[in-house]
């Protein structure tokens, strides 16, 4: 539903383990706030006085201050939303012409394969070319993909094989452009206010999970299936021209003539395994995704533990409860998106994500699983912001593609792990019982990683 470089081998000199020193600050000179050419990060002090009272929870907005990173957020805005009508139809589509869940299932990991393959590659390119023509070309290519959705839908194909090839094409062209634009971000505004640009993005990513389920539910009654389709691709025309306006976003430094095989691949895997505290970021996500996420037994513990709410209302509510607690968690970052360390914020909102999880399955009424839930989403929030604050801080921007080539299959493939684990286990173990010892082995590990590695617990900016 969701969703590039150097020939040699990665520069040995890193971030020390208290202080990080971004790429950009360190191979560009001062620039103004959007760059026309170079896209080097705005390095004049940005920080006003800090708010007092009520204020200083409030989101951060100081990033939407800078035009450049104002379009690419605005354009995140329409994507998220619009991603989520295509998220909804081909399921449903598949659905109506099969009668059959498992298809629906196998057209989801027909998706998986390419958005990893091409997330991974994608990362590499994303290091070796301008970021905003990279994202101009998947952009468009995602918008093509969405009118051939509308195309066959409209013609009434139903062709089950022709959706899924369609969706892995997709999904390969999400794979190359997310690392790009979730590398951009760092030469669009200064270190200083990563945090908050990634609270303000992961905010409207997680607002249009919610928001783009519940309009594709209204909309296709009114307008049909394949129109869900159309609308996605005219969205998506307003993501391309706002990246159009975006400035060049070159790679840095004097290697200009950079490659994107696998050998660059397997670099920014080796420069994550000799930093200690990307390789943590990393960790910390897997941790808590895969030992943690239960929405595979959601359905479960709604026809059981739940019934008498109501089965249907404990399903949604139980899927719901987890964005409505990130965007809550985004609306109030003003205090969080500020602090220093960020190596603490990691670890502790995993921390808290594994006590929300247990307290969740543990409960027997729905509103205190709900209540647990939101918490889970709050610090799956915080993560969320500094993990991402951490991959654009303490890697150098010829390493940022790849960087977050990985971080997408990570976030990508750590919930569909966390599914066959979760499902395995509820099904030997009893739900109630597979989501609670998630949640502890997640205490457990991440605490164990934090006391073993000090990197992370060491990382400030």
């Amino acid at each position: 539903m969701d969703p590039s470089e150097n020939s040699t081998e990665p520069r040995a000199e890193g971030p020390a383990p208290e202080r990080a020193v971004s790429g950009p600050a360190a191979s560009a000179p001062p620039g103004p706030p959007e760059p026309a050419v170079t896209g080097a990060v705005p390095t004049e002090p940005s920080a006003p006085p800090r708010p007092r009272g009520l204020r200083r929870w409030a989101m951060d907005t100081r990033p939407l201050r800078r035009p450049a990173y104002r379009r690419l957020w605005t354009s995140t805005i329409v994507t998220a939303v619009g991603s989520q009508l295509t998220a909804v139809a081909v399921p449903k589509q598949i659905y109506d012409i099969t009668g059959s869940s498992a298809w629906v299932g196998a057209a989801s990991l027909a998706g998986l394969l390419p958005l990893i393959v091409f997330a991974l590659w994608g990362g590499a390119i994303a290091d070796a070319m301008d970021r905003r023509t990279l994202l101009l070309i998947t952009n468009t290519g995602i918008a093509v993909t969405s009118v051939l959705f509308w195309a066959q839908a409209a013609a009434g194909l139903d062709s089950v094989a022709v959706l899924m090839i369609l969706l892995a094409v997709q999904q390969a062209f999400w794979g190359l452009n997310a690392p790009a634009r979730s590398a951009s971000i760092a030469r669009l505004v200064p270190e200083d206010e990563l945090p908050a640009a990634n609270a303000l993005g992961s905010t409207v990513m997680q607002t249009g999970q919610i928001a783009g389920p519940l309009l594709a539910g209204a909309l296709i009654p009114v307008v049909g299936l394949a129109e869900l389709y159309l609308i996605d691709a005219l969205a998506l025309c307003v993501t391309v021209w706002a990246v159009y306006r975006l400035p060049a976003l070159p790679p840095l430094g004097a290697a200009v003539a950079r490659r994107a095989g696998i050998r660059e691949i397997v670099d920014g895997f080796r420069y994550i395994a000799g930093h200690a505290v990307l390789l943590l970021s990393f960790l910390a996500d897997i941790v808590a995704m895969v030992l943690g996420m239960p929405r595979a037994l959601f359905p479960q513990l709604a026809a059981e533990t739940y019934a008498p709410y109501g089965e249907g209302i404990a399903l949604g509510m139980l899927f719901a409860a987890i964005p409505i607690g990130a965007v809550l968690g985004g609306l109030l970052s003003g205090t969080f998106s500020r602090a220093r360390r960020h190596g603490w914020m990691v670890i502790g909102s995993v921390v808290v994500w594994g006590v929300a999880i247990t307290g969740f399955g543990l409960s027997d009424s729905l509103w205190i699983a709900v209540a647990f839930l939101a918490v889970a989403g709050v610090a799956d929030m915080v993560s969320m912001v500094f993990r991402g604050a951490i991959l654009l801080s303490a890697a150098t921007d010829e390493m940022r593609g790849r960087m977050q080539g990985v971080f997408t299959v990570v976030v990508a493939g750590g919930p569909r792990l966390a599914d066959v684990l979760h499902g395995t286990a509820g099904s030997s173990l009893g739900p109630r019982t597979a989501v609670a010892g998630g949640g502890l082995l997640v205490v457990v590990v991440m605490l164990a990683l934090a006391a073993a590695i000090p990197a992370l617990r060491r990382y400030r900016v």
